[in-house]
Parts: C-alpha cells; structure tokens; sequence
C-alpha cells in the first residue's frame, strides 16, 4: 500500500463505501506488510504476490499478535464480521489502485477463509482436561 496521500484516499473510499472504518483499512495495510515480510523470509528474500488464502492467514496471525481476545471485538467495531469483509477492503484498495492484483484475483478468493469466532475467541478460551467433568450447579 503506498503511504503518499493515504488519508484522502482513505477519505475517498470511506464516503464510496462507508461500511468499513478507516481503522479496518490502516489495520489490513500492517496485515498485508506482516504477511509480506513472513512470506519473504521462507522465501529466502525474495517477494512475490501474495494470495488472498495467504493473506487471510497472516491476518489472522497478526491479529491474534496484536491484539489478542480483543481482535473479534475490534473487527466488529470497523465493520469487519467476515474473511468476505477483507476481501472487499483489498478491492476497496485496488479499485483506488493503491494495491495491484493479478488477473487471477477476486473478491471469491476471501469467502473461503475461517469462521471468525473459531479463529479469533478459540485460541484464548479455556480447554478442558481429560476426564474433567463441570458439575450442574444446583
């Protein structure tokens, strides 16, 4: 994502489309530069495009990193319940053509991602031990 002007392109794609908060957008920037750097190290430096699965994924490690339990909480205040929400950030950003795509590219490549509760709550509830029982209260 380039830096230059950010704010009016932000500004731009809010008022075209106001179901994401600016927050979601500065949030999927850092995303993308985390997934970016992860998948430029396992390939011994080089970068190259990433997927929408690909990008997905370092979502939901950055998020997890970043903001822990919270994360859910945090999408939801931006208007993002969904892997599809992401995908339509991305082209949000590509119709500004502040991102590039390739002409295999699509919205699609988001709708198969991770249920958000199972990927953003799981990780932090408590797991039960084996052959632990909760006893009914009364």
């Amino acid at each position: 994502m380039r830096t230059e002007n950010i704010d009016e392109i932000l500004d731009r794609v809010t008022a075209t489309d106001p179901r994401y908060r600016r927050e979601a957008y500065h949030f999927l920037r850092e995303a993308l530069d985390y997934t970016q750097r992860a998948i430029s190290k396992s390939n011994r430096g080089k970068l190259r495009h990433i997927t929408g699965q690909e990008l997905l994924a370092g979502i939901r490690a950055y998020a997890l990193a970043q903001y822990g339990p919270m994360a859910l909480t945090l999408f939801h205040e931006w208007g993002v319940r969904s892997c599809a929400d992401f995908g339509e950030l991305v082209f949000n950003l590509v119709d500004q053509n502040v991102l590039g795509k390739t002409e295999t590219d699509s919205r699609a490549d988001f709708l198969d991602g991770y249920d958000f509760e199972e990927a953003f709550l799981k990780p932090f509830r408590p797991r039960s031990r084996p052959g632990s029982r909760v006893s009914p209260r009364s």
